[in-house]
């Protein structure tokens, strides 16, 4: 019978998303992602295989924790737009300085030419505009939103929105992120607003 594990793959895929914040994919190594863990690399290997099978990795639970900041927006929130806001809010929390976010759309890059990371990312992005969506249909059943608002459009360019307004502020450093984000969301939303 092997070791129990002390410390859970979700928390080092946590330490890996730390890691790549201040590395890049292409900088990350097994070493830096063990010693933000707390662990050894060889336990990373016997884990996840190598590098890529940990970037892999992080790319699937990345997708599958999609939900997470939004039920808790919800829970926290009794208005579905101002838990949108929050959510969102919660989405960019990882990216306080232009480097980060460099760093993360580093990633992008893998993103964009391997395949099996872009399966991992396109279904991360639906999952996104599927929760987004459920929010805005909640805001038009409250009330909140216009009744002709088609939820899947708007969510859209919600996402849309939310990921622009990540590089402009990266590049313009206009103000803080959370203030930038919460301006382009109002300003998506504004024409749609009921009332």
């Amino acid at each position: 019978m092997g070791r129990p594990r002390t410390t859970s793959d979700e928390a080092i895929l946590q330490a890996a998303a730390r890691a790549i914040g201040r590395h890049g994919p292409q900088g990350l190594t097994l070493a830096a992602v063990a010693q933000e863990a707390g662990l050894s690399p060889a336990t990373l290997v016997q884990r996840f295989g190598s590098k890529r099978g940990l970037l892999l990795a992080l790319a699937d639970h990345s997708a599958e924790i999609v939900p997470a900041p939004f039920l808790r927006a919800r829970e926290a929130h009794d208005s579905p737009l101002a838990a949108l806001h929050a959510a969102l809010a919660e989405l960019s929390e990882g990216v306080s300085t232009p480097e980060e976010l460099a760093n993360s759309l580093a990633f992008l890059q893998l993103d964009l030419t391997d395949p099996e990371f872009r399966a991992r990312a396109a279904e991360h992005a639906r999952r996104t505009r599927a929760e987004i969506a459920g929010l805005l249909a909640d805001a038009v059943a409250a009330g909140e939103l216009a009744g002709r608002v088609d939820p899947g459009r708007l969510a859209r360019a919600v996402q849309i929105a939310y990921n622009g307004v990540l590089i402009l502020w990266a590049l313009t450093g206009d103000g803080p992120l959370e203030a930038a984000m919460r301006d382009a969301l109002d300003e998506t939303l504004r024409p749609h607003l009921a009332g």
